[in-house]
């Protein structure tokens, strides 16, 4: 059984103090979310119909008593540049995208500044103060134009946040900072006759805060209740009690008798604490999942589950990580927009229209990888129907191409969403700023509408879409009031910097189901089963790391909060949902080295040291199943319909021998290429592949030899297939390369190793010719065919198979396969037929020789000698090099004879029902 919670106690107390009229009583409370839960426990426990009491957060009181209305961060910003620009010189202005850099800095700390009530001038004149003395050795010779900008920076540093605040005060509208100065000034004003605040819950304050708290107490019109156990009260060393021991001392003479009673010693009691380390973010993910769903099976309701993020990031594979059952919860938590997948998309689309104005303003040059990031996206793609044009870019290598091709191709192709594609891809050079704004929020409106479609499954998408689309609204109000973008580059630059100050909210029914929430979030309520994750330090506490121009000691010396308050407000928030829980889950990062590392957080390590006899503690490491094996070899039996498809190539087309060769190296990839005929998928070649590049040499040199077949080479015809070698070899580019770039960069390179590989092969042939050879082409890229019949085999067997050339060379004939890639006469040689089909080092030997059986079969054993050979283009030196069969290099009936003996034997083992397809390591 939980213990009864903190929203429990207030409630009882509120309903016996104010029985006869609730209306009287103002709770505040530290944050929004609170009050759904206090109102619930009211409506349950109070009977009768009346008037709930009025319920506000800090925030919203300090609102109302200043009467100005809180700005949110990028109007905020907005403003500031506005007052910048006001206020410095025009040759001196900086651009929006430089200005954000310092002055996001000098907001947070005008904030600060402000919400402890430090007295500006004395600040400003500090820090100046500071810097000129770190140059006070500099003679007024020795100082540069850069260190003169920074101490007038220092210097104008304090104008900025008057003009800034004085701005601000004019419009009604602040910054937190502001609101609560302001809130301060106008408190004595502050009508409050008819009501009794109920202060609840707090922990730290600001000196704002306790100014308020503070003037509602001692006018007699507010009490304070805190949520606190006695085992952190009472230890004065321990950082959760850190802020509420200082109240307790400091304002002792004001606080009623009864502040204290509700301290407790819940934490003291019986709790089960299970502290679980994982490698990475998205292993806690996975765990966290896990436990949810173990927490079901066992009973236990979600209503009073919390799972509380210490890293906002892990959200999105938390939600993917949850059980099925989960069929309610509520988020509750600020996420950062950085990671937001709409806005990535938006800025992908920002980005590829500023540099394809960059490129080419006049034909709009797109780049393939930023055409189909957006094209890919996953907001994109399932409601574009943009699939088929994807393929046609990358079938086509599409690198560089312009605005006009993307429309032209996708005129091609039937049924996209030509309203969504029009407004992704539309030229922006005749819109105005306002007019690209609104056609990406038209973009937002779009996949609204599309999300909504999907329904409920699609509601975190939809909070997602909703904040870009706010975001960029405020983008639009800021550039109708003050036209400051001017260029794209100028929306690129401004929407960067907005981005960081943006933050998705997420809409739930915060009463029912698991409730996912940020660790500020968890004020005030309790829970009986507690989920934290990333309970590392750095993120939980959130560690020193914090942008600021003032430096630690004068934070420290003039009152302001440093990392070392931070932690113990981390503490007490790390503690408070220990508080009540029974059922205790801590995840954290066992990597301590690389990305996403960090080491096990100082309050699982407090807790450890510090264990009480009822905590039932169990320390986990999850790591990864590791087989036995790294890596356990594809074996695949041969069913009934793959031994039908075998015999489908057998008796048909027939085996090739680069097939043949491919089940020797590795019969699983055999079995899917061939035998199920998976390809890989068609993706843009930006820079020339090796076999792209064999493939235009071989067709290349086809072209050039095709007009003397028949006749014997000459140094005439070489002559003139010199002279044509540059336009061929452009030809066949552009024809196998397809759209690809082959002007610049790696792809230019590879068009002249290409022309320079035909070239070198044309001289070797100039240099047979004149050393006496006289060759006669008889045939280019002719496919041969043949049959095997064997006792081996359960049907005859075709083999079929393009062979480069086979030509007439001093009365010999000679069968040629062109390499690209490098190949040494020894390759070639064997002693023994026995075995040869069993080691991969033959590939191009049963290759050669299957060529040769083919020859003799279709066109029977000629008058003249045979020899097959390669000739390998990185081995020019080489020239033919024919296959030895213990040094004799002619095929012979007796050599066809064996190797069809090897081959049947190859070929069988492929049929054989009984032998698996087994993978092979090369």
């Amino acid at each position: 059984m939980m213990a009864k919670t903190f929203l429990q106690t207030l409630s009882g107390k509120i309903l016996a103090d104010y029985e006869d009229d609730l209306s009287r009583a103002v709770i505040v409370l530290p944050n929004k979310r609170a009050r759904v839960f206090l109102l619930d426990i009211l409506r349950e426990e109070w009977s009768e119909t009346n008037f709930a009491p009025k319920i506000a957060s800090i925030e919203e009181l300090i609102q109302e008593i200043s009467g100005i209305r809180s700005v949110d961060s990028i109007e905020l910003l907005f403003e500031f540049y506005d007052v910048y620009l006001s206020m410095t010189e025009k040759e001196d202005q900086q651009s929006f995208d430089v200005f954000s850099g310092w002055a996001k800095i000098a907001i947070q700390d005008f904030n600060e500044i402000d919400r402890y009530l430090i007295e500006p001038t004395y600040i400003f004149s500090y820090l100046s103060d500071i810097e000129a003395l770190k140059r006070w050795k500099l003679e007024h010779n020795d100082t540069t134009e850069l260190i003169d900008k920074h101490l007038a920076f220092w210097k104008k540093l304090p104008q900025y946040y008057e003009q800034l605040y004085k701005h601000l005060k004019e419009r009604g509208v602040g910054y937190q900072g502001l609101i609560y100065r302001e809130a301060v000034r106008k408190l004595p004003a502050f009508s409050s006759e008819k009501a009794n605040y109920v202060f609840a819950g707090f922990n730290a304050l600001n000196a704002s805060e306790e100014k308020i708290i503070l003037h509602f107490i001692t006018n007699g019109l507010g009490k304070v209740y805190w949520d606190i156990d006695n085992y952190f009260l009472e230890n004065v060393h321990h950082d959760a009690g850190l802020f509420i021991r200082r109240f307790k001392k400091n304002w002792k003479p004001y606080l009623a008798s009864d502040s204290f009673d509700w301290a407790f010693n819940h934490f003291s009691e019986e709790k089960n604490i299970k502290i679980i380390g994982t490698p990475k973010s998205v292993g806690q993910a996975r765990i966290a999942g896990k436990l949810v769903s173990d927490l079901t099976e066992d009973g236990h309701t979600l209503d009073k589950t919390a799972l509380v993020l210490g890293d906002e990031n892990l959200l999105l594979p938390v939600l993917n990580s949850l059980p099925k059952k989960v069929d309610s919860l509520n988020i509750t938590m600020g996420y950062p927009s950085k990671n937001n997948p709409a806005q990535l998309l938006i800025a992908k689309i920002i980005k590829l229209h500023v540099n394809a104005l960059t490129r080419n303003e006049q034909h709009y040059t797109l780049y393939y990888k930023e055409v189909l990031e957006v094209l890919n996206h996953p907001f994109i793609e399932p409601f574009g129907n943009f699939h088929e044009l994807v393929q046609i870019i990358n079938f086509n290598n599409f690198t560089f191409f312009s605005l006009e091709t993307l429309f032209r191709l996708k005129n091609e192709v039937a049924f996209v969403n030509e309203a969504l594609f029009t407004t992704l891809f539309s030229r922006w050079d005749g819109m105005s700023v306002i007019q690209i704004l609104e056609s990406l929020k038209g973009i937002t409106i779009m996949l609204r509408d599309f999300l909504r479609s999907e329904g409920e499954d699609e509601k975190v998408s939809q909070a997602f879409v909703y904040s870009v689309y706010k975001m960029l609204n405020k983008m639009i109000v800021y550039q109708e009031k003050y036209e400051k973008m001017i260029s794209v580059k100028d929306i690129q630059a401004t929407y960067k910097q907005i981005v960081d100050l943006a933050e998705v909210s997420f809409e739930g029914e915060p009463l029912t189901g698991l409730q996912v929430m940020g660790v500020l979030e968890s004020r005030v309520l309790d829970f009986e089963n507690v989920i934290i994750t990333s309970v590392n330090e750095g993120k939980f506490p959130s560690g020193k790391s914090q942008q600021s121009f003032i430096p630690y000691d004068v934070k420290q010396e003039i009152g302001l909060p440093t990392y070392k308050e931070k932690d113990a407000i981390y503490s007490y928030h790390f503690y408070h949902l220990l508080f009540r829980a029974k059922n205790i889950f801590l995840l954290y990062n066992t990597d301590s080295e690389g990305i996403d590392a960090g080491e096990k957080s100082r309050f699982i390590t407090q807790l450890e040291i510090e264990k009480l006899p009822k905590h039932h503690m169990q320390q986990l490491i999850y790591n990864a199943v590791l087989p036995d094996k790294p890596y356990e070899k594809i074996r695949i039996e041969k069913s009934e319909l793959a031994l039908d498809r075998l015999q489908e190539i057998a008796i048909g087309k027939g085996f090739s021998p680069s097939s043949l060769t491919a089940y020797i190296r590795n019969p699983i990839r055999f079995y899917f290429q061939r035998v199920l005929g998976i390809r890989e998928s068609d993706e843009v070649e930006e820079n020339i592949a090796v076999n792209t590049l064999g493939t235009i040499v071989h067709e290349s040199l086809e072209q050039l030899y095709q007009p003397f077949v028949g006749d014997f080479l000459s140094l005439q015809s070489i002559a003139l297939m010199t002279s044509q070698l540059d336009d061929v070899v452009l030809q066949k580019f552009k024809e196998v390369y397809k759209e690809g770039e082959i002007k610049k960069g790696k792809n230019f390179l590879a068009f002249e190793v290409a022309k320079r590989n035909v070239y070198n092969f044309l001289q070797l042939e100039k240099n047979r010719i004149e050393s006496g050879e006289t060759i006669k082409i008889l045939m280019l890229e002719t496919e041969l065919r043949g049959e095997l019949e064997h006792a081996r085999l359960p049907y005859t067997v075709k083999i079929s198979g393009k062979v480069d050339r086979i030509e007439l060379c001093d009365g010999k004939l000679r069968i040629v396969d062109y390499k690209t890639g490098k190949v040494e006469a020894r390759n070639l040689r064997i002693k023994s037929f026995e075995g040869m089909t069993e080691d991969l080092k033959n590939e191009k030997s049963i290759q050669l020789l299957c060529y040769a059986l083919m020859y003799v079969q279709q066109f029977g054993f000629p008058k003249e000698e045979i020899e097959a050979g390669i000739i390998s283009f990185k081995n020019l030196k080489g020239g033919f090099m024919p296959f030895a069969y213990d040094k004799e290099t002619y095929i012979t009936l007796e050599i066809v004879e064996l190797f069809k003996e090897e081959l049947a034997f190859l070929i069988a083992q492929i049929l054989n029902p009984d032998l698996a397809f087994e993978e092979q390591w090369v």
